[in-house]
């Protein structure tokens, strides 16, 4: 009987961006008014519960990241370990810069009975854009009022382009966060540049974990 031969199979991470090509694409005169940077997110984790339930999960919510929770859906709050974000009456977000496993530490405060955790590290990327002319992008693909007033700093929208949702988490006045579904980002950071193309723009793609 012949010898039995092992190979170990090594799982590699590949990230949802491969084959974009980090560079610079100015407009006639020289001006690049979108900066866009794309890559993945360290830690994302849903909270949910169900209708009804909303205020208990948010107490709950609270006590275990000794924090208040965001009043409404759309408002967010800062955390030493990233953002939370209330993305629906009986729904947040944590979304986070940091590999920790949020699960599991919020298994130890969050019962069955109260609500949902789970881990979405790798179904969701983020895209950011900058620039001048970030806002004038933006505004070809999402249907939304991005003035100020409409839409205040530190909040999120739940919108899409192309019939694929995406979450828009305005940083800045011209700065947002874009978070997008791993399945979808490449093509959705496609769109994004070719819609930046005639205001001149830099694109950054990172294949690790990013910042939030």
């Amino acid at each position: 009987m012949g010898s039995v031969t092992v190979v170990e199979a090594v799982i590699k991470h590949r990230s949802p961006f491969e084959g974009h090509q980090p560079g610079t694409w100015r407009t006639r005169d020289g001006h690049v008014g979108v900066h866009l940077s794309a890559g993945t997110v360290a830690s994302v984790t849903q909270v949910a519960t169900w209708p009804g339930a909303g205020e208990a999960l948010g107490d709950v919510l609270a006590a275990a990241l000794a924090c208040a929770v965001p009043a409404r859906t759309g408002d967010t709050v800062a955390l030493d370990r990233g953002v939370l974000v209330r993305s629906g009456p009986e729904e947040f977000l944590l979304l986070s810069g940091q590999s920790t496993d949020m699960r599991t530490l919020l298994h130890q405060h969050i019962a069955p009975a109260t609500g949902s955790v789970t881990d979405l590290s790798h179904a969701r990327c983020q895209i950011h854009i900058t620039g001048d002319k970030c806002r004038d992008t933006l505004s070809k693909l999402f249907a939304l009022d991005l003035r100020e007033q409409q839409f205040p700093l530190e909040q999120v929208r739940l919108t899409g382009h192309h019939h694929v949702p995406c979450l828009l988490h305005r940083r800045g006045v011209d700065s947002f966060d874009i978070y997008v579904f791993t399945t979808y980002a490449f093509d959705q950071l496609a769109t994004l540049v070719d819609a930046a193309r005639e205001y001149g723009v830099s694109l950054a793609v990172s294949h690790a974990h990013g910042a939030v």
